[in-house]
């Protein structure tokens, strides 16, 4: 599975089966999480068979079910942490539904066991992502249009719709998509560049949600054909 198909696969799944990750599932994502951590600057950890994270009356609420396996989204404390954790998250979230597995961004149904993560006096956790085989694939909600969050027209280039697009796949809380792309052309005969920005928003999360926005609007886009601004 291609990131863009697993984009398109990929619903949030808060109900899990029994089984296991397998020993070469584990191997993949803990490779792909100490580079996240080492080029995010972050201090990603998963943890696996620990059911009391998921068991609290928030998890209930939630409609959380049968997690075991979930992701520590953690890092040094700085301003654009959230959206650290939201672009390197999401780029583990995919890789996830390209290893058939399912996942769900979780801000608030879950409790802090201890002795399952080390932090430093200087990191603090965003958040978790419960991982593991869903009851379900998950199902799609319902999204805006491309011209609600973005500047695309017929004006912009192809590739800025189709990031666009690809941005309104992205997870957001209790699907708010407060974000919003705009292209600002090519100036000086450099590369195309590209605005996001985020919406204010009550529920917060909103520089999470941005994070995890451009890590598929770059996938969409194709990252090498502009530079953020």
């Amino acid at each position: 599975m291609e990131l863009l198909e697993a984009i398109s696969a990929r619903h949030s799944v808060r109900a899990y089966k029994e089984t296991p990750l397998s020993k070469e599932t584990v191997a993949i994502l803990k490779e792909k999480i100490d580079v996240f951590n080492r080029d995010g600057n972050l201090h990603i950890q998963l943890v696996m068979n620990e059911p009391k994270a998921f068991q609290g009356t928030m998890a209930k609420y939630g409609k959380f079910r049968g997690v075991t396996n979930y992701i520590v989204m953690a890092g040094k404390k700085s301003d654009d942490l959230d959206e650290r954790v939201g672009c390197y998250g999401e780029h583990l979230v995919l890789l996830a539904q390209t290893l058939g597995l399912n996942t769900c961004w979780v801000g608030l149904s879950y409790s802090k066991v201890p002795g399952t993560y080390v932090l430093a006096d200087s990191e603090k956790i965003a958040c978790y992502i419960a991982i593991g085989y869903g009851e379900t694939q998950g199902r799609p909600h319902k999204i805006k249009k491309p011209e609600q969050v973005s500047n695309a027209c017929d004006l912009t280039p192809r590739w800025f719709r189709k990031g666009v697009e690809a941005a309104l796949l992205a997870p957001t809380a209790v699907n708010q998509q407060k974000f919003h792309f705009e292209y600002v052309g090519a100036l000086g005969g450099g590369k195309h560049k590209v605005v996001a920005s985020r919406k204010f928003s009550i529920i917060g999360y909103t520089q999470l949600d941005l994070g995890i926005a451009k890590c598929h609007f770059e996938i969409g886009a194709g990252k090498d054909l502009f530079e953020w601004a």
